[in-house]
């Protein structure tokens, strides 16, 4: 399906710069929708070093697996010292033009036909 790069201060967890925001509004339910989707998602971020692993495992234990970190594929030769451009169809950012809207909105750009359920409380929503 699609290569999708994601940001990841700002645009999964609020903007808390070295330290790690809260997450935002259905950021890793809308994820995993895309990988469900078969999209791969690559985490394209400036965050370097441990920061950077802070990160990767942040969004392991909230059930987010990148295809690849800062890289096109997890293969790719040689190692990058700082962040490029990722070859992806899509790119997330809070810093894009058109500025980020949320994740649901994000979603139905991508895939408008559908909408993703999201459980809360006994409750089932669509975004």
């Amino acid at each position: 399906m699609y290569r999708i790069a994601v940001d990841f201060d700002g645009t999964i967890v609020e903007n808390r710069y070295p330290k790690i925001g809260k997450p935002l509004p259905f950021a890793f339910e809308t994820l995993k929708a895309f990988q469900e989707k078969g999209c791969a998602l690559i985490l394209w971020t400036c965050r370097e070093g441990e920061l950077l692993d802070e990160a990767v495992e942040f969004c392991r234990k909230n059930g987010v697996e990148f295809y690849a970190v800062n890289q096109n594929h997890p293969n790719e030769a040689g190692y990058v010292e700082t962040s490029r451009k990722i070859d992806a169809r899509f790119y997330i950012d809070d810093r894009a033009v058109p500025p980020f809207q949320g994740w649901g909105e994000t979603f139905q750009m991508i895939f408008p036909d559908e909408m993703i359920p999201i459980k809360k409380r006994r409750k089932l929503f669509f975004l």
